[in-house]
């Protein structure tokens, strides 16, 4: 028989548990870094290097132009969500990106105050990423937020500081996508249908209440109003492995997240990017929207995004180069940290910092504040 054509495997099978069960590693009392508490002694090279990052953002946001955040889950899991939620009040950041498992943890954060799983003791006994909270509650954000043509993150960062949503009637649902079958919202309103049938929710507030908000990055972006956006991956985060989680709700979240993306980088010119512990998702999907960026003003005879400065963060070794230089020849070790490199074809100016992430953003905070 050809395998092609036999049936795929049965996500409908999969148990979840309740996260209450679950052994997590990390606890927001023990990880949340204090703003104003001391981030500890520099180096000259790194107290440069920051002092650099400061001044890029604070000309940037004199000029009206975007500074971007692109953060890895670990700058969520190291403490730093008190420290941007100042960042924020204080407009030194106007867009904020991150990947599927940073929303994760900071559901995690926001509900349990606890958050992350060994992965190999969890992935042998078929628990790893099958926790019910973090899957549902998700998804009927993101359905929810579907409906409203919310991207990811603002479905998420509402969800989490509304504790909870709102699901229309079935009969509600079935009169709008009759009414306008081939509209944007027809799609967003069968998909939620669909999740409401399948797993018997009922129209109304979900309520889901978050102890923790301060916990949670998208919840103070949500509250600042502050875009946040989210590019996941399918079968790279864990809410894949709950029976609820449906491709297309979250693929219509991210794709909204992308355009939102696009809109940040359009108003880069002059401003400052800080990739910070997002060596994979970060110069990937900038890459992509500085080229629609680009695509579209070809068209109407602009100039490309300019004078905009690239700052990444990363614990490990640039390969003993200087970034600013433009990219290192193939004969480098340099040249093969592809993170670095995509970054230093953007143009720009690229430096790169090898920093621990968290107490990178504390040192950035504390210069920014004696500006």
């Amino acid at each position: 028989m050809n395998k092609i054509f036999e049936p795929p495997f049965d996500r409908s099978r999969l148990k979840v548990f309740p996260i209450e069960e679950r052994k997590s590693l990390t606890r927001v009392e023990d990880i949340l870094v204090d703003p104003e508490s001391n981030p500890g002694e520099m180096n000259p090279d790194l107290a440069s290097q920051i002092d650099t990052c400061a001044q890029s953002i604070l000309k940037a946001r004199n000029r009206g132009a975007s500074v971007m955040l692109i953060y890895g889950a670990h700058l969520l899991r190291n403490g730093a969500a008190l420290i941007l939620d100042e960042m924020m009040e204080q407009d030194w950041l106007t867009h904020l990106a991150t990947n599927g498992a940073g929303t994760i943890h900071d559901f995690e954060y926001a509900f349990l105050g606890r958050s992350t799983e060994s992965v190999r003791e969890n992935v042998e006994t078929g628990t790893f990423g099958a926790w019910d909270e973090t899957g549902r509650s998700i998804m009927l954000a993101l359905a929810a937020g579907g409906l409203e043509n919310k991207g990811y993150g603002c479905s998420l960062g509402q969800f989490i500081a509304r504790d909870g949503c709102e699901l229309p009637s079935p009969e509600k649902l079935r009169e709008a996508i009759i009414k306008d079958p081939a509209s944007r919202q027809a799609a967003a309103q069968a998909d939620c249908l669909q999740l409401m049938s399948q797993f018997q929710l009922k129209p109304g507030f979900h309520a889901v209440k978050h102890r923790n908000k301060k916990a949670s990055i998208l919840a103070n972006a949500h509250a600042h109003g502050v875009p946040v956006s989210v590019h996941p991956g399918i079968g790279y985060d864990i809410i894949t492995n709950h029976p609820m989680f449906k491709g297309s709700i979250v693929g219509r979240a991210a794709e909204s997240d992308f355009e939102l993306f696009c809109k940040a980088v359009e108003g880069l010119d002059q401003g400052s990017v800080l990739s910070v512990g997002s060596a994979i998702m970060g110069p990937q999907v900038f890459e992509k929207s500085l080229s629609c960026v680009h695509n579209v003003r070809r068209q109407e005879y602009r100039q490309n995004v300019t004078g905009h400065s690239i700052h990444v963060v990363d614990l490990q070794d640039g390969g003993k180069w200087d970034w600013t230089k433009g990219e290192p020849p193939k004969n480098s070790p340099a040249y093969y940290l592809r993170f670095c490199k995509s970054y230093s074809r953007m143009g720009g100016m690229m430096h790169y910092c090898q920093c621990d992430n968290a107490t990178f953003i504390h040192q950035l905070y504390k210069r920014l504040k004696q500006a």
